[in-house]
């Protein structure tokens, strides 16, 4: 059933019940004032008659009839319409005239009271006489039956009204819900021919000056814009397990095949001499540790490609860097780490990506910090700078060609003697830019080798939001 249907049917139905639940608070109101009325009327009759009463009870008291009679002839012309009884104080009857009783105990000794007989009803009023040492009593009558009829003629009205009410209620509820209800068709229609694949830019939100109908619209587009969001990281989450797979399955292509055939050379001679073993067993270990390394950098680049808002909170980034070059430290006990840091860098990041930037830039320091037998030598310095956290990684090592500091931020780059996956530096790079930050490789510039500097925003009223990944290139196979 519609809306306006409902509307005007519970309006057809609540419009008479209203009426009548009027009507049973208005006929008793009403009732009582038509009582009221009579009552006002009976007194101003009982006063006009009370002089000729006393007059007639004092000549019958003194037995004169001539005076009785007379007396008799003024109260019934005062009397007009209204039905009289004038007792003496010992009952004796000296007038009846119009409508009343037919037995007189059921008339009150004083006051207004309704009285019924034989279907028949009157409002009565007692007045007592007192006329000397003489009393009795008075009572006027009028029949009930006048506001009865006028309360009933009240009824047959309300429900004339009532009748009419019901129908043309119903209507006008109708015909009014019908317009009220015209934005929220419109609504309807409009979100009716949504296509998902369009997004929420299409449904425009508009006011239409009815407050319901606004919030669901803005409920809607607020709904829509929820769900492109949603569909946009979940066909981000596809793109990036697509290309997990890809880079994987192209990578890992070199590794593997360079396990096979040296477990085939194994198989096929089991009596190879010692020293040709054990060289294809390092070569063994060495596939077999290039490939874990590998999958780790490659889960790491996807993890970071996942990375939801609600990962970032307030980071101490000195507490961070010096807890990983104590890890460094102990993972490379050749290397020497000597480090300068603040007493807090706080920014707004994300711990884990923070933590994988500062690991692969340390191992990296590590592994290629030095030379000519010479341990690795790596100076770690952060400071703070106006509104940026700043972090130097300093080593003593080769250094990096001006022509392939860029490059070494791209996937799968790697010197032709370097153990690692060649995606290090590929992950500092995407966690300083998911950050919104900057990574450089650079000479060191008070002595040879090489400087990874990396700037972070600090925390603070105006830091800016993360960079939340879009669908990138990080695991793209590279084109050869």
């Amino acid at each position: 059933m519609k809306l306006s249907t409902r509307i005007a049917v519970g309006a057809a139905l609540l419009v008479p019940l209203l009426v009548a639940a009027a009507a049973a608070l208005l006929l008793p109101l009403v009732d009582a004032d038509l009582h009221r009325r009579q009552d006002s009327r009976l007194n101003d009759r009982a006063a006009a008659l009370l002089p000729s009463a006393r007059a007639l009870l004092t000549a019958d008291t003194k037995g004169r009839p001539k005076a009785e009679q007379n007396q008799q002839r003024k109260v019934l012309d005062a009397a007009l319409d209204a039905g009289v009884r004038v007792t003496s104080a010992d009952g004796t009857l000296l007038l009846a005239a119009g409508s009343q009783p037919d037995d007189p105990q059921l008339l009150p000794a004083t006051g207004t009271m309704t009285i019924r007989q034989n279907g028949q009803a009157w409002r009565v009023l007692a007045v007592k006489l007192n006329s000397g040492a003489t009393t009795g009593t008075l009572w006027v009558l009028s029949p009930a039956g006048e506001p009865a009829a006028e309360l009933r003629a009240v009824r047959r009205r309300v429900l004339l009204v009532a009748l009419p009410a019901a129908p043309l209620s119903g209507l006008i509820a109708f015909a009014l819900a019908e317009r009220a209800t015209l934005p929220l068709r419109r609504l309807g229609r409009r979100a009716a021919v949504l296509d998902p694949r369009t997004g929420h830019a299409v449904f425009a939100h508009t006011r239409t000056g009815t407050a319901e109908v606004d919030e669901l619209s803005g409920a809607i587009a607020l709904l829509l814009s929820r769900y492109d969001e949603q569909a946009a990281r979940t066909a981000q989450a596809l793109d990036t397990a697509r290309s997990f797979s890809s880079a994987a399955s192209h990578e890992l292509r070199t590794p593997l095949m360079s396990l096979r055939t040296n477990l085939d050379v194994l198989s096929a001679h089991p009596d190879l001499p010692a020293a040709e073993r054990a060289e294809i067993l390092a070569e063994l270990q060495q596939d077999h540790a290039r490939t874990a390394d590998l999958l780790g950098a490659l889960s790491m680049l996807a993890r970071g490609d996942l990375v939801e808002v609600s990962a970032f909170g307030p980071v101490d980034f000195a507490e961070l860097v010096d807890a990983a070059v104590a890890e460094a430290a102990r993972r490379h006990p050749q290397a020497v780490f000597r480090t300068e840091l603040p007493p807090e860098a706080r920014v707004f990041g994300w711990d884990a990506g923070l933590r994988i930037l500062l690991d692969n830039l340390l191992g990296n320091a590590a592994v290629h910090g030095g030379g000519a037998g010479r341990p690795a030598e790596v100076d770690v310095r952060l400071r703070v700078d106006g509104g940026t956290a700043h972090l130097t990684v300093d080593d003593r090592g080769p250094g990096i060609p001006p022509a392939e500091r860029a490059a070494v931020f791209h996937r799968f780059h790697r010197r032709p003697d370097s153990p690692g996956s060649g995606l290090g530096l590929t992950l500092v790079a995407q966690q300083t830019a998911l950050h919104r930050g900057s990574a450089t490789a650079t000479t060191r510039p008070d002595a040879p080798g090489c400087r990874l500097d990396v700037r972070l925003p600090l925390l603070g009223d105006h830091a800016p939001p993360p960079r939340l990944p879009s669908p990138t290139a990080w695991l793209m196979p590279k084109e050869h």
